[in-house]
């Protein structure tokens, strides 16, 4: 991979990818989004469910944080259960959520000590994961109101979401105005087109942090889950997370997933990478790059339930994160308590830090520039 300075726009989300990455066909048919109220913010602002179903694939999107609240997929036997942890109340989300199925926004991961330099001006932005700045800040993408709007486009069904970032919103310098677009095909793949432009210079990083247990929520930890990973480096982190500006290589360490293992095989290795994270909290180099188009980069099978994840991307990093932090006190969406290990996530991104790391792929986004991502999750079982 080349790790020249390139900007986050190069080249970014062109059409789809090819139907072989999504594994198996799904019947055809999709059904026009339905819209409902889930509930009301503290201020009276109403937050909204959108159901959306094609292919085989159930996803259930809210207005606040354009959270994925619900994601429904068969097993080899045709039976259905939610994959991605959630709550059943906007309640929940406001005051206990690490995140569940949300939108990511400005950056996604993390910020080293909430500043940045850029044109010579430094900015300090919202801290809120000890002395840094973790996905956009206190108030970010995940905590806001999205404008939605449905679509249907032949045989894909889908939502447009929108939503403007003020100047100097969780520090950030200038307006920026994103739309994110979810997508369910034909085949039950979940494209996410991610665009976004600015009237001064800035960064953006944006990313969606859906926990997936792909053998039902509640159900237990995703510790038998295969996983690989196509990296051959990964950026190693130091106590607080942030990555250190090395590209270390995976061959002979717990990060190594060019071939699928168990998720946790080495979980419970005394690598002090692992020990700083409490398990998988680190980003994959990806051996792709950047790309044009989204590449295949990484396959996650439940070998229980026989349903299986596969994520292409445009983006060039994937944020591998295991669950650790899930402590027990959280209550799901089907009445059980989360515990370390019940999900993982894999947040497609460029690198976290990015701001700070020269040598990383730059997530400068100037005026008359479009920062544009694309991701595929395909399904099958």
């Amino acid at each position: 991979m080349d790790m020249s300075r390139r900007t986050v726009i190069a080249g970014a989300a062109a059409a789809g990818v090819t139907a072989a990455l999504s594994g198996t066909a799904h019947a055809s048919g999709g059904r026009k989004p339905v819209k409902e109220l889930f509930g009301k913010l503290a201020d009276g602002t109403k937050v909204h469910r959108w159901t959306l179903e094609n292919g085989g694939t159930r996803l259930k999107v809210l207005s606040y944080g354009g959270i994925v609240q619900s994601l429904e997929l068969p097993d080899r036997r045709g039976r259905y259960a939610n994959v991605s942890l959630g709550f059943d109340t906007i309640e929940d989300y406001v005051s206990s959520s690490p995140y569940f199925g949300a939108l990511i926004g400005r950056y996604g991961n993390r910020i080293a000590q909430g500043r940045f330099t850029l044109d010579g001006t430094e900015y300090r932005l919202s801290v809120n994961d000890g002395e840094n700045s973790l996905h956009g800040g206190a108030q970010g993408f995940d905590k806001r109101v999205w404008d939605v709007e449905p679509f249907t486009r032949g045989s894909d069904v889908g939502l447009r979401l929108s939503y403007t970032s003020a100047d100097g919103e969780m520090g950030y310098p200038g307006t920026l105005r994103t739309r994110v677009t979810y997508t369910l095909t034909r085949a039950g793949d979940w494209r996410i087109d991610y665009a976004a432009t600015t009237d001064e210079p800035t960064v953006c990083n944006l990313t969606s942090h859906v926990y997936f247990n792909l053998a039902g929520e509640g159900s237990g930890t995703v510790y038998d889950h295969e996983l690989s990973i196509a990296a051959s480096r990964y950026t190693p982190v130091d106590a607080g997370l942030i990555p250190t500006g090395e590209l270390a290589k995976v061959a002979g360490t717990p990060f190594d997933f060019r071939r699928a293992k168990t998720v946790g095989e080495d979980i419970r290795d005394a690598h002090q990478q692992v020990l700083y994270g409490q398990g998988f909290d680190h980003n994959w180099v990806l051996d792709k790059g950047i790309t044009g188009r989204p590449e295949h980069v990484a396959t996650l099978r439940d070998p229980r339930s026989g349903r299986t994840l596969r994520i292409a991307t445009t983006e060039p990093g994937l944020q591998f994160y295991s669950g650790n932090f899930l402590d027990g006190t959280l209550v799901g969406s089907g009445g059980r308590v989360y515990r370390q290990g019940d999900a993982l996530c894999l947040e497609t991104q460029h690198f976290p830090d990015s701001p700070n790391q020269p040598s990383f792929p730059s997530t400068v986004l100037r005026p008359g520039q479009t920062y544009r991502s694309t991701t595929v999750h395909s399904f099958s079982a």
